[in-house]
């Protein structure tokens, strides 16, 4: 008879015992050890995490990790057919219904794994306790990994369908995650991309833009942040400035002088969040009052890629539509000629823009409005 070697998940072993645990606990740093294990450890005058080598509080004390203690008890490597689904299944559920606050870094690791890799596990976590004990974490910058772990999971959760992204605004995720995007650096902008999954729903657009600080935070990471932070703020304004009440709020918020400043690096995602605050007399209004403002998008115009171009041309457009002194500066730009050059050049929506800009500063040279 050949014998078979248990293989268990790396997450079920001590991190230096390297042997599968059976008294789990958590440490301050966040980190699972045995409990034996790390009792010796400090016994022995050790004052450091071994995982991080950081240093540990006075006092620190050990926490039972239920979750993970109930999760190896419930799993068989080898058990055929059926039963090993369903002890799988057990032990999952057992992950579930145990996850309290504070928890660690390994357990937070393993159901990040089991969210990514099970859509039927990922519609229970959604539906159960575990997105409140997330948002906890989340909001907490101290450690980092709990946060950034607890954010992707959340992520995970949100594509799980219109139902999981209501559910979790209902579950208070925009106090935590405005507080992650405050603090910059990576969370910030994984909390970001989780606030534009959220707001693909409609109710949710109106919730989080009447959150006091959803909007002006993103802005703010637009203006101030760097690379991913700023794209992933900008494609979140973007979401939330499909629902007409938010774009005013976004104006308010000062994000016009900021997607201008990031349209000017380069950004055609800030361009789309123009065009859509265009939409408002205050966004238009914004958009005179910034100095450099028509300079950037003719620089657009000149040298951006069709989709740039495309919302370049619809933010001149509505800027110029109501006012005279607009479009005296956006011939002085020389817009005119380069609209003139992209219909001939394009058919398709580039070329239909650029038409509309034409006939817009035309009108207004006639005295069409004042």
């Amino acid at each position: 008879m050949v014998s078979m070697e248990v293989v268990y998940p790396d997450d079920f072993r001590c991190p230096i015992s390297l042997e599968v645990m059976t008294d789990p606990v958590i440490l301050a740093s966040g980190h699972t050890f045995e409990r034996a294990s790390i009792q010796r450890w400090i016994d022995s005058g050790h004052r450091t995490c071994p995982v991080t080598m950081l240093p540990l509080p006075p006092h620190s004390s050990l926490i039972p990790n239920h979750a993970l203690r109930s999760l190896i008890a419930n799993f068989s490597p080898f058990t055929a057919g059926p039963s090993r689904s369903n002890s799988m299944f057990s032990g999952q559920e057992a992950l579930i219904c145990s996850l309290s606050y504070p928890t660690d870094v390994a357990t937070l690791s393993l159901l990040l794994r089991l969210t990514k890799e099970d859509p039927a596990f990922r519609h229970r976590l959604a539906d159960s306790g575990a997105p409140s004990v997330l948002l906890r974490h989340a909001e907490l910058s101290d450690p980092d990994d709990l946060q950034a772990l607890s954010l992707r999971i959340l992520l995970y959760l949100s594509l799980d369908g219109d139902d999981a992204r209501v559910g979790l605004v209902a579950d208070g995720a925009l106090d935590p995650l405005t507080h992650a995007l405050a603090a910059g650096g990576p969370n910030a902008a994984l909390a970001a991309t989780i606030l534009t999954s959220l707001a693909v729903v409609e109710v949710n657009k109106c919730t989080i833009g009447a959150h006091p600080s959803a909007i002006p935070t993103l802005s703010g990471l637009i203006r101030s942040g760097k690379g991913r932070e700023r794209r992933e703020a900008a494609t979140a304004l973007y979401e939330l400035s499909k629902f007409p009440d938010n774009r005013p709020r976004a104006v308010r918020s000062g994000a016009v002088p900021a997607l201008v400043s990031f349209a000017s690096d380069g950004s055609e995602r800030a361009v789309e969040v123009l065009g859509l605050i265009a939409k408002c007399i205050e966004g238009r209004e914004a958009m005179r009052n910034v100095k450099g403002f028509v300079k950037v998008l003719a620089g657009v115009l000149r040298e951006g890629r069709a989709r740039g171009v495309e919302h370049a041309l619809l933010v001149l457009n509505l800027t110029c539509s109501d006012s005279v002194n607009m479009i005296c500066e956006v011939k002085q730009e020389g817009v005119e000629e380069i609209c003139f050059m992209l219909v001939e050049l394009d058919n398709g929506k580039v070329g239909r823009n650029a038409l509309m800009m034409v006939r817009t500063l035309e009108k207004g040279a006639m005295g069409g409005f004042r």
